[in-house]
């Protein structure tokens, strides 16, 4: 049995609470947050898992792994804490707000011999992991574009802009579909609050390769849009996260370049063939990511969602957020 603390029982921390009581191979020892009805809440539902308000007492506990669902501000204090502490972390999405932070999070953890894993949960849901497997057994041919939208009406975040908020879920499932890191971004946005934090972004991440990414976020849409579109020179595949079922199709359509009378002409021709939407099991993602987070520790064997890639996704963002205060000039990904 892995032991296991978990900080935060606001938004997302409930999930992770029911995810690790069903898990029989963790034992949830005691919970944490601030917020006194929170902690009301969590008793109720869990009368034997012990309750504190502070995160001191949850380090003391004799665990081994540390949960962290708190807000953006605070996972790189409290996951150093952890670290410290000799636990292993899961933390919340984004696990920092600057490559600097994550470097010396991603090396302390290398120190103290410790798992450090984010909840990048999309990666483990079955629509995701069902492109990933197409990509791996190239029946898309070469990628030409990745497409995202991420929209609705809020939740408006308090201490991070839309970019980190729901920019965190498409830019880590570009890279883990496409694995590969982009060399240039290009960012614009608006604050809709005047409070310096974007509600609305749109981004655009450069390959050395023939091939480009676009994404659009927003809080201020009517109505709420989850799609990705990857392209490829064979065929293409469309994601819809909203659909109730279906929610991946793969398209056998595409366009190439037919021989030219003249050589300065240029010919198109279309292909169209099937729409295939392939079956997909009913997992939980978090059920699926929790299970990675105590496989890893159990095990020693890196989890999908690990220090290294999560870093890589700070690198994206970060060089996005730059861009977005240079006014959408390109900039480097480092």
């Amino acid at each position: 049995m892995i032991r296991v603390g978990i900080a935060g029982c606001g938004y997302w921390g409930p999930n992770l609470i029911r995810n690790c009581v069903a898990n029989e191979h963790i034992q949830v020892k005691r919970v944490c947050d601030i917020n006194q009805e929170r902690r009301a809440f969590v008793k109720q539902q869990y009368p034997f898992i012990d309750i504190s308000r502070r995160y001191e007492d949850l380090l003391a506990d004799d665990i081994d792994a540390v949960i962290i669902a708190t807000p953006v501000k605070t996972h790189t204090p409290l996951t150093f804490k952890a670290l410290n502490a000799g636990k292993h972390v899961l933390v919340e999405k984004p696990f920092t707000t600057s490559v600097k932070e994550a470097e010396r999070l991603v090396d302390l953890s290398r120190r103290q011999k410790a798992v450090l894993m984010v909840d990048h949960v999309f990666l483990y849901t079955p629509a995701v992991r069902k492109i990933k497997e197409i990509c791996q057994r190239q029946q898309l041919g070469q990628i030409i574009y990745f497409d995202a939208i991420r929209t609705n009406l809020g939740l408006f975040q308090r201490d991070a802009n839309v970019l980190w908020d729901l920019g965190s879920h498409d830019v880590a499932i570009m890279k883990f579909l496409l694995n590969k890191m982009p060399t240039l971004v290009s960012a614009t946005g608006l604050s809709y609050f005047k409070n310096g934090l974007e509600s609305i972004v749109y981004m655009t991440a450069f390959f050395d390769s023939h091939s480009i990414a676009h994404f659009h976020w927003s809080w201020l849409s009517p109505v709420k849009v989850r799609t990705i579109l990857l392209g490829g020179d064979k065929k293409m595949v469309l994601y819809d996260d909203t659909q109730p079922s279906e929610k991946v199709k793969i398209y056998d359509k595409g366009v190439g370049r037919a021989s030219p009378a003249k050589q300065h002409d240029l010919f198109i021709s279309y292909r169209s063939g099937d729409v295939v939407a392939p079956k997909l099991d009913n997992t939980e993602g978090l059920k699926l990511m929790c299970e990675d987070f105590v496989n890893s520790i159990r095990t020693h064997k890196a989890p999908v969602s690990n220090a290294d890639f999560s870093l890589d996704v700070i690198r994206i963002l970060e060089a996005a957020q730059q861009s977005l205060k240079k006014g959408g000039r390109k900039v480097k990904v480092v």
